[in-house]
């Protein structure tokens, strides 16, 4: 259920300046050369990486420019006629696209009934029947767990209301919290005393405006609680999938330009996205001292409903940090409606984080091969450097 559905393609020339950069300082590290303290900082500063990216573009289109009008005359008018017909293919990729998203709001109609009955078993106001919680069992699981309740006892089948299933928890308590915490994106911002109000969380629907399929809204739905009033808690963003005349092969698909949060009714004393700090603050002419109170504000994942806006001036972050804190949004946006609530149940199990982690462990694993020949190489220089054979030594 990708929004996106991205071609293959070259990169853009700013991802290829990135990805030049980064092999340069890993050419280095190799080499043996230590990094600067302050190089290495830069290296591990996305905005300052995307910065240098764009430069390295710039020079890289400015050295396109320069190598084109050294053409002869009739090649250069040849080039000029190969790009405007990009130009028309571009614009019925964007046709593509255009296409795909609204395909994307009418199937999600067609899941709702699925997502509906999902909300339904966590919730506990439909307890599942041996038929639908029938699943193959998985190969290393033993015995009869993954045969129906009738298989199993060699009877007839058990009603979903018997006496152990009333013993039990209704529903599947904190499963959003769960999902959540298995992807990383949302791991690293949820913090410990975003659990118990995360724990109410009950439901997460991912709802398009309208058929084009461009513009949705995230949904979170929450039981009642202790800490605000809000049934639902809305994030709104804006899908753009258009050609841009001025660059016009920069066009990469369907993408969010903006999203919109929501005002959270915090009950007295309970808004967990600031904290109260004291500070000692000395009088200049009397010496004396004096403990302030101040609010500020504090890190949780429900500051995921205020973005931060670019049209405020008076905002606390520069430009490149509004622009990386957008990008960030954006996603986490996508992964919640792509990946996150289609699959939810996966997430919960922690079988989508395995899949995930497949790819990303045979790359580590060549990066770890390279790191054992750095150190075997780097071991034996300083043998030969430091250590003397036993037979050498001086008595």
């Amino acid at each position: 259920m990708s929004g996106t559905h991205d071609k293959p393609e070259e990169g853009s020339q700013a991802e290829a300046g990135a990805e030049s950069s980064s092999m340069a300082v890993g050419e280095a590290r190799q080499s043996g050369l230590v990094l600067p303290e302050h190089l290495s900082q830069l290296v591990s500063d996305p905005a300052a990486m995307n910065a240098i990216a764009q430069k390295i573009a710039a020079q890289l289109n400015a050295s396109s420019a320069s190598a084109i009008q050294d053409l002869p005359p009739p090649v250069r008018r040849r080039v000029r006629a190969l790009k405007k017909l990009q130009f028309e293919i571009t614009k019925l990729e964007a046709d593509f696209y255009t296409a795909v998203q609204r395909l994307e709001a009418e199937f999600q109609a067609k899941y709702q009934p699925f997502f509906d009955k999902r909300h339904d078993i966590l919730t506990g106001s439909h307890e599942p029947t041996d038929e639908e919680s029938h699943w193959p069992a998985d190969e290393d699981e033993e015995g009869d767990e993954g045969k129906p309740d009738d298989q199993q006892q060699g009877g007839g089948a058990t009603s979903a209301t018997s006496e152990d299933t009333k013993t039990e928890d209704v529903g599947i308590p904190e499963f959003w919290l769960t999902a959540l915490k298995n992807a990383d994106l949302f791991a690293e911002i949820i913090k410990e005393h975003d659990e118990a109000v995360l724990s109410h969380l009950t439901d997460v629907k991912v709802i398009y405006q309208d058929d084009a399929g461009l513009d949705f809204n995230i949904e979170f739905h929450f039981s009642d609680n202790e800490w605000f009033t809000n049934k639902v808690l809305v994030k709104c963003y804006q899908v753009v999938c258009e050609v841009d005349n001025d660059t016009p092969f920069e066009f990469e698909g369907a993408a969010l330009t903006s999203c919109k949060g929501c005002k959270i009714d915090w009950k007295k004393g309970k808004n967990i996205t600031v904290k109260t700090v004291k500070k000692k603050q000395k009088h200049k002419g009397r010496g004396q001292a004096r403990t302030v109170t101040k609010t500020v504000p504090n890190e949780s994942f429900f500051n995921f409903f205020s973005p931060p806006d670019p049209e405020a001036k008076d905002g606390d972050l520069d430009e490149e940090e509004l622009s990386q804190t957008l990008a960030d949004d954006f996603v986490r946006a996508e992964f919640l409606r792509d990946r996150l609530v289609p699959k939810a149940v996966l997430f919960f199990t922690g079988e989508a984080v395995e899949e995930e982690d497949e790819f990303g462990d045979e790359d580590e694993g060549d990066e770890d091969e390279e790191d054992e020949d750095e150190d075997d190489d780097y071991d034996a220089q300083q043998d030969l450097q430091n250590k003397k054979p036993p037979e050498c030594k001086q008595q």
